[in-house]
């Protein structure tokens, strides 16, 4: 029977590959086993798998006959090998797909300071060592090359485990965390070509390899833009893309892949440049993203990370030279990170505390290009014979080993520190990147969120990050689907996931493509799939794990057809009350009346006139916030008008020359600058002084105040002009803070949108402008999730 087996397994050809999925499965499978276990002790997956691999490889596990049996065969590094790149394909191509290009843009010298200042401080450290080592493992055929990749390997850092590891540390949101893998993956991409280079130069012939590597990519980008337009337009009524249309832009990715791979190049860079250059727009993308994403994160990497720590073998210590350059390698590259990345932040007038050292030590992480590197005809003696290659395989091993649970460390210890602080955007500059989250319940809502994206954009160009969160409700029950995977529609999911939300799903994506393709604005969306009691604690989280500055809210009740206002659930009404109450960062609530809709603001004719209402506060102070922004887009008309008691009126102005300016009264209303001497003010008084400076001065924005007794002067006077605007903005305001609001909470509706706001979204006030309402946020009236 066993001899029979043995004869099985030499004639059969389909064995090799069989063996060699069951191999990639088991150390998946202890993968995820070790990253549960270690979850808990704050490491991240990266760390728990690539230990994992280092277990069950050669060091440990494989020791024992059996297991070594199962897992090393005579051909099993071939074949794991062609597992790693297609592995490799993929994963660079959705790092390229996922990167973030606008903030690339925006913050292009900082990121390349930080990158190539490790890389250099590394370099310089790699070549002044290198003799030593060719010396300590002599070396005696094509010493620059070695000299080269020892300077690759000290140099490099691995963007997917710099990736993965931020994520799973919720770094990914962070400035620190977007600089790392940003910086990762400019050093990493700049080894990559600096190999290329290295291997096109000492060979005959490759440099015309190289050139057609880039024809290749440049026509594969171009080839992807046209499949795109013609994917979007074919699938118009359908949720994704089919399957078939999914198969042929992967088997067009590998093609050129393995046509770069055969001719002795690395495809790493190609992958990436692919997936960066691909269009963001549409049912293609927003696919390729559904399909990738789970499988690369959950499969791919886990099972990458976990053949990187199975390589590692400890008999290449064996020798005590061997010993002292994995030491000395694994210190300078530490060392160079550190010096280079502090370096670069003093360059850049960076302070040089906690953040700066987890930066420098997540750029040392390794286990991509350089594996690639080592990888490199390991069998030919061009390069290096293969007990040289164990012992840099167990440099890229340790340096992971040690670089993951340091920031893990460090994390635990200034978590505090760490933590999301922008959660308003009083105390933003206005040029600076806004992150926000626009929640809708149903496809009505999606226009007024997005208008609320392109006027916050301000000017082409600004730098804003919306996100748009489905809220879909959790039926209490489900009819479920007895349907076998091939009895699915061609681009269906086996998962009914998908299916909450119904065809309103398709509306809103619809909705955002349009968008995109108009705008040019990226908007990231999320599906918050619960049950409504709960659901504010879904939007809390995102906006906390997002670290957003603002999160809009549709109001419970939609405009008809007649103009009326119609009232929606009870329960969506309910949900706004309690993330208002629980908001990480400051609220707002839009009242739509359809005055806001982004088309409107992209006609090449079109100007509307937006008013800000402003009583005093933090939450009015928030409200001016937020209209700054508005005011830089080209088809608004800002006004910013200030409701003071009468008893402030002209009798108590005081118009210093540096802020003295023309000025007229018409009855009540006073256009300039005013320094109020109440204390209770002064902060307000304080603020808008520097906002007329700085905007009102120089004719960006409007302004008017309004000198009034009482709660009814304040009615009569937003009467007036109630039809002169086509969007109110309003502070929440505090109840009973200010005396011009006096007795108009008598009929008070809905008390999230405070006084002013109740009364101008009210419909016995009769208006046909937009209102939205802000809150700014407090720290003092934060509640945990089970305060209710």
């Amino acid at each position: 029977m066993d001899a029979t087996a043995n004869i099985m397994c030499q004639e059969d050809p389909v064995n090799p590959v069989v063996s060699t999925c069951l191999q990639v499965c088991g150390i998946l499978v202890v993968s995820h086993l070790f990253h549960l276990i270690f979850k808990p002790l704050g490491q991240p997956g990266p760390v728990a798998q690539v230990l994992a691999g280092l277990v069950l490889g050669p060091t440990l596990l494989c020791r024992i006959y059996v297991i070594e049996r199962f897992f090393i065969k005579p051909n099993s590094a071939e074949y794991y090998r062609f597992y790693a790149f297609f592995a490799r394909i993929f994963f660079m191509f959705l790092l390229g797909l996922e990167f973030d290009v606008p903030f690339l843009k925006r913050n292009l010298h900082l990121v390349t300071t930080v990158a190539y200042g490790g890389f250099m401080a590394c370099g310089i450290f790699g070549a002044a060592i290198s003799w030593f080592i060719i010396r300590e493992l002599t070396i005696s055929y094509n010493k620059i090359a070695f000299a080269i990749v020892t300077i690759i390997l000290i140099a490099n850092s691995a963007s997917p485990v710099v990736i993965r590891l931020a994520a799973d540390l919720k770094l990914d949101t962070s400035d620190v965390g977007r600089l790392a893998m940003s910086s990762s993956l400019i050093n990493e991409m700049s080894c990559s070509l600096l190999f290329s280079l290295v291997v096109a130069f000492t060979e005959d012939g490759m440099f015309k390899t190289l050139l057609l590597s880039i024809f290749l990519t440049a026509s594969l980008i171009l080839v992807n833009c046209y499949l795109v337009i013609w994917f979007n337009t074919k699938s118009r009524n359908q949720k994704f893309i089919n399957n078939s249309q999914v198969l042929l832009i992967l088997v067009l990715l590998i093609s050129v892949s393995m046509i770069i791979e055969s001719s002795g190049l690395y495809s790493t860079v190609h992958c990436f440049l692919v997936g960066m250059m691909f269009p963001r727009e549409g049912k293609t993308t927003r696919t390729l993203l559904h399909k990738l994403t789970y499988a690369v994160h959950n499969f791919v990497l886990p099972s990458y990370f976990g053949f990187t720590g199975f390589q590692f073998n400890i008999s290449s210590l064996s020798t005590i030279d061997n010993v002292i350059v994995a030491l000395v390698m694994v210190s300078l590259s530490i060392a160079g990170k550190i010096l280079g990345t502090l370096l670069a932040c003093y360059h850049l007038k960076i302070p040089l505390n906690i953040e700066a050292v987890i930066l420098a030590f997540i750029l040392n992480l390794k286990g991509h290009a350089d594996l690639v590197v080592v990888d490199a005809s390991p069998n030919s003696e061009k390069w290096w014979g293969e007990d040289i290659r164990r012992l840099l395989l167990s440099v890229i091993v340790l340096n992971t080993l040690m670089a993951g649970p340091v920031v893990s460390f460090i994390m635990r210890k200034q978590e505090v520190q760490l933590t999301h602080n922008r959660t308003s955007i009083e105390c933003l500059d206005p040029e600076s990147e806004l992150r926000m989250i626009c929640c809708v319940y149903k496809p009505r809502n999606a226009s007024g969120q997005l208008g609320l994206c392109s006027a916050l954009r301000g000017k082409q160009g600004a730098a804003i990050t919306p996100y748009l969160m489905h809220l879909v409700e959790l039926p209490k029950r489900r009819k479920k689907k007895n349907l076998m995977y091939h009895q699915l529609q061609d681009g269906d999911q086996f998962s009914d996931e998908d299916e909450y939300g119904g065809n309103d799903v398709m509306e809103i994506n619809e909705a955002v493509d349009i968008f995109s393709s108009e705008t040019k604005i990226f908007v990231r969306q999320i599906k918050a799939v619960s049950s409504f009691p709960t659901m504010y604690e879904d939007v809390c989280s995102q906006a906390e794990d997002l670290r957003v500055s603002l999160i809009f809210l549709p109001f419970h009740k939609h405009q008809r057809i007649d103009g009326k206002m119609e009232k929606g659930k009870d329960e969506m009404r309910s949900t706004n009350q309690k993330i208002i109450r629980h908001a990480p960062c400051s609220v707002g609530i839009l009242v739509d009346r359809g005055c806001l809709e982004f088309q409107r603001l992209l006609a090449p004719d079109s100007l509307q006139s937006v008013a800000t209402l402003f009583f005093g506060g933090p939450d009015d102070r928030e409200a001016i916030a937020c209209s700054k922004r508005l005011a830089m887009h080209h088809h608004l008309n800002l006004t910013v008008i200030r409701f003071l008691p009468s008893e402030f009126g002209e009798e108590d102005v005081n118009v210093s020359s540096s802020t003295a300016s023309p000025h007229f009264n018409l009855g009540n209303e006073v256009f300039m600058s005013i320094a109020r001497r109440n204390p209770e003010n002064k902060r307000d008084d304080v603020y808008m002084d520097e906002f007329y400076k700085r905007y009102v001065s120089s004719g960006q924005i409007g302004y008017v105040e309004k000198n009034l007794r009482d709660g009814a002067e304040t009615l009569q006077a937003l009467r007036d002009i109630g039809d002169m605007y086509s969007l109110f903005i309003v502070g929440k305001g505090r109840r009973g803070c200010s005396p011009l609001t006096t007795g108009m909470s008598d009929w008070e509706e809905c008390p999230e949108l405070g006084v002013v706001g109740d009364l101008l979204a009210s419909m016995d006030f009769d208006i046909k402008s937009s209102v939205l309402v802000i809150q700014q946020h407090r720290h003092t009236s934060s509640k945990s999730f089970t305060d209710d």
